[in-house]
């Protein structure tokens, strides 16, 4: 090999070098809910507002039902194809998306049977999901834990 295509060899390795060097911090800054491994980078989609206890008498009545929802914002301006995703509940209760979240909206889901529009979901489901003391989280189409919130006193240290 002649010394210039050594030189140019050498100069592209170390240009690949830098730019892999480059992209590292940008692959550990992970700053998402939840901490450890297996967890996707942080993502413009987050849990909003959580009602865990419908207003009322807990009567198991599709209106009782459809009084607790969780609130899943896109906070980016770009649409967020959510299908595949997964809302669960600490029993495992799990909720499968299949829709297309818009940019800086947010839909709701609710427990009970309801028809799904842009703004709201349903989990076409004839008990409770969330309980007084519970953690909901959302997880991408691969698995990867988006975010999570928790709540009750299992929760605050108080077990």
């Amino acid at each position: 090999m002649s010394r210039s295509a050594r030189r140019i060899t050498a100069a592209v390795l170390a240009s690949g070098a830098l730019v892999a060097a480059a992209a590292l911090p940008a692959v550990a800054d992970d700053h998402d809910h939840g901490h450890g491994r297996g967890h996707a980078p942080r993502s413009a989609v987050v849990l909003g507002k959580i009602q865990y206890n419908s207003p009322g008498r807990d009567n198991g009545s599709n209106r009782s039902l459809n009084g607790e929802w969780v609130t899943v914002t896109n906070t980016s301006r770009h649409s967020v194809n959510l299908r595949g995703w997964t809302l669960r509940d600490e029993s495992h209760r799990t909720y499968r998306f299949d829709l297309r979240l818009p940019g800086r909206s947010s839909v709701r889901v609710h427990t009970g049977v309801g028809r799904d529009s842009r703004t709201d979901v349903y989990q076409d489901l004839r008990r409770y999901v969330w309980d007084n003391s519970d953690t909901a989280t959302l997880r991408d189409a691969h698995g990867h834990k988006v975010d999570s919130k928790s709540w009750g006193h299992r929760h605050g240290g108080h077990r």
